[in-house]
């Protein structure tokens, strides 16, 4: 695991191995820098996007002090007894806002969909999550716990805070990616503008080891590609995420301090005519910490996902410079509205 060993630089080597080099990028100089330093992290973000479909992001302009209130939160709200997260459960597709109960979800990959209630009785995800969406969607609301105790108030305030936080991220990053594809800074803008995005909180719960031991198939979270733009995680120092190479590898995506991952998604690919990587990804079990290899069980992780979407009514179909005879490359994928693609995977998923 390498780190950024200069300022001068705009990336260099989070995770190298089997083909896959995912790059750690300081987004400072995107922010505060001359236009050749912007133009430059830009094109470090849409490189890694077309090669790994991962990065590192530093200096994203999100406190290290919200990140850890946010998992403070987090973790008070999933110790809450099961009986209130059921109250605030997951309802539809169309909603994608509630409570999921361990086991209530199976992620997979899009050509593993119609064998997902088979993976999901041999195999199910060891995750709880809570989805949170746009405020002020009608008919769709939050299943805020506000309503509960004080506790619950608080957590809303600090969840809506946050995810503004994201969306402004997710704007600025877009922005990046289009000057890294030659296109205007601001392409993207109306684009992104709505929020339709997700922020997801997850708990993976302590496991003991002879529940891997004794079922080679059982992940945290199954192999599979993230739906939207990009996602940004936030992960704790436990880790457990890895990312699949080009030798068809699981690789090791390392925490590292106040970084967040940020990789490419499905609808992103499917605007870059797959320029774009949309890289499978998956959660085992994480490494043994120092001196707990005598350990009866895996502890508890906890991480972030604010899934970002274009907004739900943009229709998504090839961008400008990524087909034609020009460049003796057609169109991959038929158009589709943001929305519909995001219920059509979130339907084959629950």
């Amino acid at each position: 695991m390498a780190s950024n060993s200069s300022s001068d630089n705009a990336a260099s080597a989070a995770v190298d191995k089997d083909d896959l080099m995912i790059p750690l990028i300081d987004f400072g100089p995107f922010f505060t820098g001359t236009p050749s330093d912007k133009h430059a992290v830009a094109i470090s973000i849409t490189k890694a996007f077309k090669t790994s479909g991962f990065l590192y992001l530093k200096a994203h302009g999100i406190p290290p002090s919200v990140v850890s209130k946010v998992f403070a939160s987090s973790a008070r709200f999933f110790a809450r007894p099961q009986s209130q997260k059921d109250s605030l459960g997951w309802t539809t597709p169309q909603s994608n806002r509630g409570y999921v109960a361990i086991g209530r979800e199976k992620l997979t990959t899009v050509d593993e969909t119609t064998g997902v209630e088979t993976l999901r009785a041999s195999a199910p995800d060891i995750k709880e999550t809570m989805e949170l969406g746009r405020e002020g969607v009608e008919g769709l609301p939050n299943r805020w716990p506000d309503h509960l105790d004080d506790e619950g108030k608080d957590f809303k305030e600090t969840m809506q805070s946050f995810f503004e936080m994201g969306k402004n991220l997710h704007k600025h990053i877009m922005q990046a990616i289009a000057l890294g594809m030659n296109l205007p800074e601001h392409f993207f803008d109306d684009s992104v503008n709505a929020g339709d995005n997700n922020l997801r909180l997850l708990h993976y719960p302590p496991v003991s080891k002879e529940v891997f031991k004794n079922n080679p198939n059982q992940v945290r979270a199954g192999e599979h590609s993230d739906y939207g733009s990009i996602t940004l995680l936030f992960q704790d120092r436990h880790g457990g995420l890895q990312v699949r190479s080009p030798k068809g590898t699981f690789v090791d995506a390392t925490p590292i301090a106040d970084t967040i991952v940020v990789n490419a998604g499905d609808l992103l690919a499917r605007w870059s005519n797959d320029t774009i990587k949309s890289t499978r990804h998956r959660v085992i079990q994480p490494p043994a910490l120092e001196g707990s290899d005598d350990a009866s069980e895996y502890p508890a992780r906890y991480s972030v996902a604010y899934f970002c979407q274009p907004n739900n009514d943009k229709l998504i179909e090839a961008l400008p410079g990524t087909f034609g005879e020009e460049i003796q490359v057609a169109k991959k994928y038929s158009a589709i509205t943001s929305g519909e693609y995001l219920v059509q995977r979130l339907t084959a998923t629950y």
